[in-house]
């Protein structure tokens, strides 16, 4: 889920409470829609991340280190020249909308002491983080918006800053129960965690459907259909957790599904109706928001950046299968050549009994132990010799075709294999280190083109992962194929163990036997299941994994990267459980 207004109010109480009295020390721009600034506060120093991701817009403490690029962008030279160094004087949430103010003061270029605010929007794709001067006055913003893109509401260095268009939803810190009840009777046919969430700004809908449960209404029972005591009594939870707000009392927690562990939502007050399901509560909503969206926040980058490959990737795939279905039609249609062969010789072995202009010919098939009649068909207008000659040119023309289709299938087939191994590891990648490694492979093979004279940020080395396993074993894991490549071929030791998902797109996986006498089934089990949750089989259920030792692995002359072959293999069965993958302990 989105922040809403009330996870908002809960970020700007902890904020708020931290920050006052705090100077702003450095200031990052990671990522072209977010900033990270440090605050020298009560003898601290903390890290303020501000999010305007279309997905996931939000701004909390971090304790995650980001690389950041070489040359700092615009906006955060921007932030640098006007509030580095400055006071943080207040944090507030106005009229209790989806967005926080920063208030700082400093001294401006002529040494006066000036107000800037920076302002962060948290309203899903119009999110936005803005730094406004004393006078109202854009000085930049995170994202530009000119009268092209909104006609409602120009954001733009020197514009006056205005508040976002109203929904003309009403303040609930400031409601009562006859402005409620008023409300209420202009919803009919509403739902009532519509009513509530369409009319009151700030509200998500599962928060909206959780006050209605507390007041034991169905939430998605019609307006008309509720009592004026249903009424009341949603009035009154409803007022309960405005209390909450006003008194600064937060419950952060996240909700999983009780039967897979997977994240139903998150929530700064208690939810009563989700029944059995697991919750995970937290002392801040920081941390909360930390866990919740960092790996969320890392996977929509990483398939931004990856858009191109990624599309590289499927038209190329989809080249192949439609030249599949090519050739499968070429098999086809070049199935029947031998009766073709066969044609050619019994007209010629009837030469002289076939008449001139004649359409057809009988002739017994010699080369049948029963010797049945057959009937070929002729062209008039052709002599006999030449009908012969015709249907041995359709024979040789085929197996020529065949000849040449058994080359281009194969490597057809080589190329799919390879290309949806890069899809796989597309899917796997998890910062920008692999995303270069990736493309730099495809370049080299020729799905991209080389991009000259632009400078390319430096990245860190891309390297496999290591893990250990519950036995103390070391595992290693490809994330690329170069790197499967490098993992296997160079790395891995002749005695180590190599595995692999069976007929399937997916990273090489190496266990460091290190000189152990027998390898622990839970260490082989762990490593199987490793291999299948970093490949295309993530998803399937029983799935083969081969293991064999590496020196049994090997590459062919002029295979694509991450393509090899194995003998002396063994096979076990394994269903995929990325909670257990992601439970075992990882080496950074």
């Amino acid at each position: 889920m989105a922040l809403d207004a009330i996870a908002v109010s809960a970020s700007v109480k902890e904020l708020k409470n931290a920050l006052v009295g705090g100077r702003i020390d450095k200031i990052y721009q990671p990522l072209k829609d977010e900033i990270i600034f440090s605050v020298r506060a009560n003898g601290d120093n903390r890290k303020v991340l501000l999010s305007a991701n279309p997905s996931h817009p939000r701004i909390h403490f971090t304790k995650i280190q980001k690389d950041n690029p070489m040359t700092a962008p615009m906006f955060c030279m921007v932030l640098r020249k006007y509030i580095a160094g400055s006071k943080i004087t207040d944090v507030y949430q106005p009229n209790f909308e989806r967005m926080v103010v920063i208030e700082t003061e400093g001294l401006n270029e002529l040494g006066d002491m000036s107000v800037k605010k920076l302002i962060i929007e948290i309203m899903g794709k119009y999110s936005n983080i803005m730094l406004v001067d004393e006078n109202g006055r854009i000085l930049d913003c995170i994202k530009r918006v000119s009268h092209e893109t909104s006609s409602v509401r120009e954001v733009l260095p020197g514009k006056e800053y205005s508040l976002p268009p109203s929904q003309g939803k009403l303040n609930p810190l400031e409601t009562d129960f006859e402005e409620f009840k008023k409300t209420a009777d202009g919803k009919k046919g509403s739902k009532a965690m519509q009513f509530i969430y369409q009319s009151y700004r700030g509200i998500s809908p599962s928060a909206a459907s959780e006050m209605a449960f507390r007041a034991g209404v169905d939430p998605t029972a019609h307006m008309e259909e509720i009592s004026e005591e249903e009424l009341e009594n949603i009035y009154s939870s409803f007022k309960n957790v405005f209390d909450d707000v006003k008194n600064g009392k937060y419950y952060p927690q996240i909700i999983y599904n009780g039967e897979n562990d997977k994240i139903i939502d998150f929530s700064v007050m208690e939810m009563t109706q989700y029944k059995g399901c697991k919750f995970k509560h937290f002392e801040d909503i920081s941390s909360l928001l930390e866990e919740f969206y960092s790996e969320r926040d890392s996977a929509y980058h990483i398939a931004q950046k990856a858009h191109d490959m990624h599309k590289v990737v499927l038209t190329n795939i989809e080249r192949c299968v439609k030249k599949k279905e090519i050739q499968l039609k070429t098999e086809e249609d070049t199935k029947d050549m031998d009766i073709w062969r066969l044609k050619g010789e019994l007209i010629t072995a009837n030469i002289y009994a076939v008449e001139e202009g004649a359409k057809t010919i009988k002739a017994i098939n010699y080369y049948d132990e029963n010797m049945p009649v057959i009937e070929i068909s002729l062209d008039p207008t052709l002599t006999p010799s030449e009908n012969a000659q015709r249907y041995y040119n359709k024979y040789n023309k085929a197996k020529r075709t065949l000849a040449a289709l058994e080359i281009q299938k194969k490597q057809n087939d080589e190329e799919l294999a390879y290309l949806e191994s890069v899809l796989t590891a597309i899917e796997i990648a998890a910062d920008d280190a692999d995303l270069k490694d990736i493309r730099d492979e495809l370049t080299e093979q020729g799905f991209m083109k080389r991009k000259y004279g632009k400078k390319t940020p430096r990245t860190k080395k891309s390297k496999p992962m290591h893990f250990v396993s519950s036995d103390g074993i070391d595992i290693y894991v490809g994330k690329s194929n170069t790197q499967n490549d490098e993992l296997t071929l160079k790395f891995a030791q002749p005695h180590n163990i190599w595995l692999h998902t069976k007929n399937t797109p997916g990273s090489h996986v190496i266990i460091d036997v290190n000189g152990l006498d027998e390898l622990p089934d839970n260490t082989l089990l762990e490593a199987a299941n490793l291999a299948c949750c970093y490949s295309k089989a993530k998803e399937g259920t029983n799935v083969a994994v081969d293991y064999a030792l590496r020196k049994f692995v090997r590459k062919p002359n002029g295979a694509k990267p991450g393509m090899v072959i194995y003998d002396h293999n063994y096979s076990v069965y394994v269903t995929p459980d990325e909670k257990k993958a992601k439970e075992m302990t990882e080496i950074k």
